[in-house]
């Protein structure tokens, strides 16, 4: 994977203007110069191991948001480029110690936070979401963060109540599923993610499930490509597909009023990724006194990244070099009162951001802002 890729590369330089780390103003390597200039020299012989392990650093700032991707007349996929050069990185022991610890907790406990296994599931105990069973329409499948941190399990108990008001029958796999492994993957560690992947088809397959909503697009992307070449066959949906459906088919009906200017962020992996931009767009649209907002030639598939993805969001990148710095001003400059995101890393990226950049605004999920204007 990648280094055929690279030969198609004519180096013309449309990733350059469209790469986060280029707007950043840093670190123009991620362009196609350090890609296909480096890297492929890099993997094309097992000798070179000790020449990329110095450059480590570079080839880990890619988040895998696929904005070059998406601009490249040929396709070239440069995230896949620099994930042959990290696989070789993780089997060389060379890679960034963060990361390390985040692959040994998915292997130990399921989870990249390390959180015991079993209180994977303590979220829902209070709203009394069943157990999965194969008379079950749906899997509900949150995603590691909302399942164990306090403020994004608020993301998992929105979607259950609007589950329930749908009259929709699901149920949660808890202690019994593990993290969806996308991360650990994108960051080279295949063989860690291999065996998580295996483990959750067998669960799966074992309760009979088919169809599987999920909370990430992260978890969407890796079920739908990713599982299949592993034999995993399962229908995902992303909850803002899903909803939407329950709203066109007039099972669940937004009602109250929610008199707040609103701004929607395109996730990469939902939007660019994986062409999911109406949905949230309509759920938003449906919720009665809501003005929604757009950020004027930065959105859809020309969204900057939070900077979250590929393993990212286990980096901590210097004051300056960050992206979702940037990110939020450009939604603070609409004059939204709120920030609406679908991604659970958006959200705990843009959380953290306006904090420390002391702004007064709003961040929230699609389904938290949806569930509030459900009556009853």
């Amino acid at each position: 994977m990648g280094a055929v890729d690279a030969y198609k590369c004519y180096q013309c330089g449309k990733c350059a203007s469209v790469c986060p780390w280029f707007q950043v103003g840093t670190y123009e390597f991620l362009v196609f110069r350090f890609p296909l200039e480096t890297v492929l020299g890099l993997i094309a012989s097992s000798e070179d191991k000790e020449e990329l392990a110095k450059e480590v650093d570079k080839i880990y700032r890619c988040v895998g948001c696929e904005a070059c991707v998406d601009q490249c007349p040929l396709g070239v996929k440069i995230p896949d480029i620099l994930r042959s050069a990290r696989r070789i990185l993780v089997d060389f022991g060379s890679y960034p110690e963060t990361l390390k610890s985040v692959v040994q907790k998915i292997r130990n406990v399921g989870n990249p936070l390390g959180e015991p296994r079993e209180t994977r599931g303590d979220w829902a105990k209070e709203l009394n979401v069943e157990t999965y069973s194969a008379d079950k329409e749906l899997l509900y499948f949150p995603c590691c963060i909302p399942s164990y941190d306090d403020r994004i399990s608020r993301v998992a108990k929105a979607t259950s109540l609007i589950l329930k008001h749908g009259g929709v029958s699901f149920g949660i796999l808890g202690t019994r599923e593990s993290c969806c492994g996308e991360a650990i993957r994108r960051a080279g560690a295949e063989t860690v993610f291999n065996e998580t992947a295996k483990a959750n088809i067998q669960a799966f397959t074992e309760v009979g499930v088919k169809q599987i909503l999920v909370s990430s697009p992260h978890c969407y992307v890796t079920f739908s490509k990713e599982y299949p070449e592993l034999g995993g066959s399962f229908e995902p949906l992303h909850t803002t597909q899903y909803f939407w459906q329950l709203i066109e088919n007039g099972k669940i009906r937004p009602n109250k009023s929610y008199e707040k200017k609103v701004v929607y962020h395109d996730p990469c992996t939902l939007g660019r990724q994986s062409g999911v931009y109406e949905e949230p767009r309509n759920i938003l649209k449906s919720i009665p006194g809501l003005e929604l907002l757009e950020v004027d030639d930065f959105s859809r598939n020309l969204s900057l990244c939070c900077g979250a993805g590929s393993g990212a969001l286990w980096i901590d990148w210097p004051k300056g070099e960050r992206m979702a710095d940037i990110r939020i001003k450009q939604l603070v400059d609409t004059g939204a009162e709120v920030i609406a995101v679908a991604c659970p890393y958006c959200l705990q990226m843009f959380e953290e951001t306006v904090k420390a950049m002391n702004i007064d605004i709003t961040v929230m999920d699609v389904c938290e802002i949806l569930h509030e204007s459900l009556s009853g």
